[in-house]
């Protein structure tokens, strides 16, 4: 089945809420989603009676022409992310393959982007949640992050803040990454895979 070019995109960054997560490894999705909210003038704000914040607005060509977009950081902690990202795309009747999870992924190197539809979540527990009141139909812009070193919990190296070397790049990749963001719901899948990822 197609999808109307009006339906709207449902843009999730996933993260955990409260200044002390704010800048881990593991809210790279709420960076990304606050840049974009920048990059449309929109400010996040309570969305209702949902666990969540949003910014409605529009991406590419200024006008009617541009594609409608919500953007969505879940409030609700990652683990129970898909309550609040499921409410928000019925209220807003954005078909699944216009949903986009924008997250960390351990099993790529650092500041690498990876689009794709579907897949399982590899042990992501914001995915697994979005997955299991969803579907896995949906889109996923995967931000690396790299491996823990050495014997360090894959849970503690994600709730540690970005290393400074790591900082040093960060906003760069970010930017590229609300890039291939843009690129997706405008020009396609295809088109952003092959412009984004490397």
């Amino acid at each position: 089945m197609t999808t109307p070019a009006s339906a709207p995109w449902l843009i999730v960054g996933l993260g955990n809420p409260g200044p002390e997560y704010a800048m881990n490894r593991h809210n790279v999705g709420f960076m990304v989603a606050d840049l974009l909210a920048e990059r449309i003038g929109g400010k996040f704000k309570r969305a209702g009676k949902a666990q969540a914040q949003v910014v409605e607005g529009r991406i590419g060509p200024p006008g009617p022409a541009g594609r409608r977009v919500v953007l969505v950081k879940p409030m609700s902690y990652m683990n129970l992310s898909g309550g609040p990202v499921n409410a928000l795309r019925e209220f807003y009747k954005v078909p699944l393959g216009n949903v986009v999870a924008v997250h960390d992924e351990l099993d790529i190197d650092y500041g690498t982007l990876r689009l794709k539809l579907g897949g399982g979540d590899n042990g992501h527990n914001g995915l697994k949640s979005i997955s299991k009141a969803l579907g896995r139909e949906y889109h996923r812009v995967r931000f690396g992050i790299g491996r823990p070193p050495g014997r360090m919990q894959v849970a503690d190296f994600v709730l540690k803040d970005f290393s400074s070397a790591e900082r040093k790049e960060l906003d760069y990749f970010v930017d590229r990454a609300a890039d291939s963001v843009e690129c997706l719901v405008t020009e396609g899948l295809e088109r952003a895979q092959s412009a984004y990822n490397s």
